[in-house]
């Protein structure tokens, strides 16, 4: 499933976990003046296909399928999170394809070896999501309240509904995500497109490469930058203020303005 907006080169957003191409219609909308925008809805997400296979190459692989169908000589890849590392993935794959990266507060690199990994926190997170059937309540208000038993964060829970739809066929709420294939892949997604994945690629010089991280995320730190470096020499590494991991809700005008930048 995708979203088109706009006239002129094409531009290719690719969301995060739990997230889907209604979450950058905005953004989208933004850049409209400049690019072709594609939001597109991941496998197992939103509202496209499920499959058991969330593996990094199996998304790379549907992108791949995605700029064939579209006919897409080269287009830019904007990544948030997992999204971000699809596109790196697709973009050392095919960088023919590429005329800019822009990777959204994550880093190429195994994040299961975080001392304060957030594999704990999606792990759980899905437990929960697990553990709630949609199809048992009567209101999303009720389904909110069971989440609240198991997720303290307020605005994870207010994300996560926006996973929940309702079946047509049976009139019940249901999870648009996949979360059995999520749950099962969770150590890939936080492990994968990591720095000895890329050993045998670098150093990646084919496209202008730019990381933009919230200053209040932990996912690209100080440290990372070396790493970064080293796979992407010419990289440039962009701070948004006063932003989290989801920095285009949080800063959506400094994020923009970072993005019409890059590329």
């Amino acid at each position: 499933f995708y979203r088109i907006e706009g006239s002129g080169p094409a531009m290719v957003i690719i969301h995060g976990l739990y997230g889907s191409s209604d979450n950058w219609i905005g953004i989208a909308r933004k850049l409209a003046g400049k690019y072709r925008v594609y939001c597109v809805d991941l496998r197992n997400h939103g509202h496209s296909p499920h499959h058991s296979d969330h593996s990094y190459r199996a998304m790379k692989d549907d992108l791949s399928e995605f700029f064939e169908n579209h006919k897409l000589g080269s287009a830019v890849l904007l990544g948030h999170s997992m999204g971000g590392k699809t596109a790196m993935y697709f973009a050392a794959d095919y960088p023919e394809k590429v005329s800019g990266l822009i990777v959204a507060d994550i880093a190429p690199k195994n994040y299961l070896l975080e001392e304060d990994s957030p594999f704990l926190l999606h792990r759980n997170i899905f437990m929960a999501m697990l553990e709630t059937d949609p199809s048992k309540f009567k209101t999303r208000g009720l389904i909110e309240d069971r989440l609240s038993e198991k997720i303290a964060d307020q605005r994870i829970i207010k994300f996560l509904m926006k996973n929940v739809t309702t079946s047509a066929e049976t009139h019940h709420f249901k999870w648009r995500l996949n979360v059995e294939a999520l749950y099962d892949h969770i150590e890939e997604i936080m492990e994968g497109v990591n720095p000895d994945w890329f050993a045998d690629r670098i150093p990646l010089l084919a496209y202008p490469v730019t990381f933009i991280r919230g200053t209040l995320s932990p996912y690209i730190r100080d440290t990372d930058i070396p790493v970064i470096k080293k796979i992407y020499p010419e990289a440039t590494v962009i701070d948004i203020p006063d932003a989290g991991h989801w920095l285009h809700a949080e800063q959506p005008e400094l994020f923009l303005s970072v993005v019409m930048q890059c590329c």
